[in-house]
């Protein structure tokens, strides 16, 4: 069951995932977004792929459920949570390679309900340790949605807020409101809303004269895909936000669940940026025309924000300097002394 995204604030409606192809639809249309909620739509329509598949034999199973994957693989480029949860499902299946078929689809169903379970644990621990960064009667600005709409049921940028705020700690939240698709003034308001957090809608192009006029004391986002050198792609204008924060001596920094992290790729420079079509750009929400028919639209739907613009990194392990998250996947690192 998915929570449809693309309905919300005006309507809380429901999509029942009964195929594969269903969750595809619902991630290639954003009715499920953000790069952990991706992840666990893929791990799920996995599993129901392959409870449909009828070869009787391992490599038969392996041979027909291939299709299925590239198709929810295909479904957005940027996100590496996408590929992380796919390739998690796959290794799972190897290890029970020589096992009976029926066995394997009952596992998977298990397997993805774990994905589930262990991303809201992830959240709530990337909150503990983000809480520290935010002092009592802290004005915090986010970007987008990065909220537990985009995750298993905790957040990732919003999860130091609400352990703060549970903490007792008085802060207050600006939200950018997120063109062309409002997921900050949609989601991400709605959300904190509903948590009970101080919580304050701006339009994107504010965020710099709030930021010179001192009302704000640290900015928390997202990330789809992270670079080994810490290199962050997250919602389109997170690059603006970050620059503005460097220029006004704000800390900026990125909340990111290790899946989130792409230790395979050594820079920005190669993820792989999702431009999405016209009509998001000059119709508000699908609805009203708001520039002359006929016009030309680019709609990049991320950005890559460079390391030297990034304050911490948060991650489930602690808050590390972009520089120093190639310590993560070193088993002899000193993770403790390289925590900022």
């Amino acid at each position: 069951m998915i929570l449809d995204q693309v309905a919300l604030p005006h309507k809380v409606e429901y999509i029942p995932c009964t195929d594969y192809k269903m969750a595809c639809r619902c991630i290639r249309e954003m009715n499920v977004r953000g790069a952990p909620a991706i992840g666990i739509t893929a791990a799920m329509g996995v599993a129901l792929a392959a409870r449909d598949v009828s070869a009787p034999d391992y490599a038969g199973f392996v041979k027909e459920l291939q299709p299925a994957l590239d198709e929810l693989m295909a479904t957005r480029p940027t996100a590496v949570n996408l590929r992380w949860a796919i390739d998690r499902m796959m290794e799972f299946v190897e290890g029970m390679s020589g096992r009976p078929v029926e066995e394997i689809k009952a596992a998977l169903f298990e397997e993805a309900q774990r994905v589930l379970d262990e991303d809201i644990e992830i959240n709530r621990m990337i909150g503990v340790h983000g809480s520290a960064l935010i002092r009592d009667g802290a004005r915090v600005l986010t970007h987008c949605n990065a909220g537990s709409l985009a995750t298993g049921g905790y957040g990732t940028a919003t999860a130091p807020m609400r352990i703060a705020a549970e903490k007792g700690k008085r802060i207050s939240v600006f939200a950018d409101e997120t063109r062309p698709l409002l997921q900050g003034a949609r989601l991400t308001s709605w959300e904190l809303m509903q948590s009970g957090i101080d919580v304050t809608l701006i339009t994107d192009n504010s965020a710099g004269a709030l930021m010179r006029k001192g009302e704000i004391d640290l900015v928390i986002v997202g990330t789809d895909r992270t670079a080994r050198n810490g290199d962050v792609a997250n919602k389109i204008g997170t690059y603006m936000v970050a620059v503005l924060a460097r220029e006004n001596n704000i800390p900026f920094y990125v909340a990111a669940p290790l899946s989130s992290i792409d230790f395979t790729m050594a820079s920005g420079d190669e993820i792989p940026i999702e431009e999405r079509g016209e009509d998001e750009v000059y119709n508000i929400c699908g609805g009203l025309m708001v520039a002359p028919e006929g016009v030309k639209c680019r709609n990049l739907a991320f950005d890559v924000t460079p390391a030297k613009y990034v304050t911490g990194i948060i991650t489930q392990k602690g808050v590390f300097r972009p520089a120093d998250l190639h310590l993560l996947v070193d088993p002899a690192a000193d993770l403790e002394a390289a925590k900022l």
